[in-house]
């Protein structure tokens, strides 16, 4: 439920602000030390640059360092790779240095539409139809500081706006890893339409966290294996209304780039305490079992993915799969969500457009591998924490939720003048008349009635003079979720301006 702003919500608003300024002038606070989700261009062309051979880093786990990439970038000739490489290359370690100088630095974002996206993606946009937002920042070499504070309007016009903090964080360098608290963005795995247990389908939680700021590989004998490679663990509170109060969030991620091209990700993510449950989060930690006889205290996620690429023909390429297990068995009664897909960068002028086919199923299996027997609204939902895995209103992980299949195609390329444009196709099922039958709490996020919508959005990214950025989609749907009904038409913008 969206509540109107309050007195309260004032005072968190102002004593947040006055937090946070502390934070940042009390400390050198460092600038932004990652790649961080939501921008399809860069990530293109660190996927292209990985395709190619030019980099060997982990690339599937965002916020994405920037050390590891800009030094592999530095030590490579690229003297004798083709424009197109050359290009992409510039355009990273372009933005790298722009985003991570040390001093002030700030930006005003402003997003509107007319109705958000069904589907939201790595790049996705407004996740409601209006909001503002300004962020003001801080960097030197070991600390950094941002204050991300706006408001969030579910609809447009609406009274219900709603103060928000996402994108405000601060984080400090200890020894070879980074220490943040804030409201950040991830994303887990090497889907670009979905990912499963952790994405930026939902707003962000209020977070602590550590993560290696540097993803070389490790001179330590018995880790040298893994190549480049990183990790995270981070605790939130899932905050807001609830139907289980007080309930924490905590999500850990290995991944790994072992030899040239390949690249794989093992997470768990769990929720735990909260109104009615036990809390012993240590005790429950390393409690994996879950049958009849020993049900787990905590609701569990595990996800392995994994993702290689190559140049087959002149074409750089990759191939990519991501698996979700609701429970603690990881091959059979897994209870298994599935996603796949496949990348191409095609050559074309100035740059190479990537295309992507990937598909989503959230329907869970039984087993890991087999697909003949399902269970219906198994995936985000959960017997004891009946909010399932999902955050105001939203899934953690895939956008459409469970108990539905996605296939989407998406093509995106760069001009000469740095104009990103892409179309993204989409084929939806999104939930099933099924859900709920076995247990009545199971249920969809997304629609409250079943639907299939075929879904097309072209978009274009402009740079404009000043430091200034704009974001226009077009999206045209045949059907809607539910209880909206029938074919649709939406325009949506973003605004974006640096100082």
């Amino acid at each position: 439920m969206v509540r109107r702003i309050s007195a309260w919500d004032a005072m968190k608003a102002r004593i947040l602000i006055a937090g946070l300024l502390a934070a940042g002038w009390a400390l050198p606070a460092a600038g932004s030390p990652w790649a961080e989700v939501g921008d399809n261009q860069l990530r293109s062309d660190i996927e292209l640059l990985v395709a190619t051979g030019t980099v060997d880093d982990v690339t599937t786990h965002w916020p994405l360092p920037w050390n590891s990439m800009v030094e592999a970038l530095r030590q490579d000739d690229l003297t004798l790779t083709p424009g197109s490489i050359q290009s992409a290359a510039r355009r990273v370690t372009g933005q790298a240095v722009a985003l991570n100088q040390a001093g002030m630095s700030g930006m005003v974002v402003l997003d509107a539409t007319n109705q958000p996206a069904t589907v939201y993606g790595f790049d996705g946009m407004g996740r409601g139809e209006g909001a503002a937002q300004l962020s003001l920042g801080y960097s030197s070499q070991d600390y950094s500081a941002r204050i991300s504070l706006g408001l969030f309007s579910p609809s447009l016009g609406s009274r219900g706006n709603k103060v928000m903090a996402d994108g405000t964080y601060v984080a400090t360098k200890v020894g070879g890893a980074l220490v943040y608290a804030g409201y950040l963005d991830h994303w887990w795995g090497p889907g670009w339409i979905s990912a499963l247990s952790l994405s930026n389908n939902a707003r962000p939680m209020p977070q602590v966290g550590i993560e290696r700021m540097n993803t070389e590989a490790s001179s330590w004998p018995v880790l040298r294996w893994l190549g480049p490679w990183q990790f995270e663990f981070l605790v939130g509170m899932l905050d807001g209304p609830s139907r289980t109060p007080n309930t924490f969030y905590n999500g850990l991620r290995l991944t790994f780039h072992p030899v040239q091209g390949l690249e794989i990700g093992l997470a768990r993510t769990e929720e735990f305490c909260g109104q009615g449950h036990p809390c012993s989060p240590l005790r429950d930690y390393f409690s994996f079992r879950n049958d009849a006889s020993k049900i787990n205290d905590t609701n569990d996620q595990g996800v392995f993915d994994i993702k290689y690429s190559r140049v087959i023909g002149g074409v750089p390429a990759q191939v990519y799969v991501q698996l979700m297990n609701d429970d603690s068995s990881p091959i059979t009664r897994s209870g298994t969500t599935h996603l796949f897909g496949a990348t191409a960068f095609l050559p074309a002028p100035s740059n190479p457009v990537r295309v992507t086919l990937e598909y989503t199923d959230s329907v869970a299996t039984l087993d890991a591998l087999s697909f003949g027997t399902v269970l219906h609204g198994f995936s985000y939902n959960n017997y004891s924490y009946v909010d399932g895995m999902r955050y105001r209103g939203r899934s953690l992980g895939f956008s459409l939720d469970s108990d539905s299949r996605l296939l989407s195609l998406q093509g995106s390329w760069t001009d000469a003048g740095g104009r990103f444009y892409e179309l993204s196709l989409h084929h939806a099922v999104i939930s099933n008349p099924k859900i709920g039958i076995d247990n009545p709490i199971f249920y969809n996020a997304v629609t409250t009635a079943p639907v299939i919508a075929n879904i097309g959005e072209a978009r274009v990214t402009l740079p404009l003079p000043g430091m200034m950025k704009l974001d226009v989609a077009a999206r045209l749907q045949d059907d809607q979720p539910r209880p909206s009904k029938g074919f649709a038409a939406s325009l949506e913008a973003a605004l974006r301006i640096a100082f």
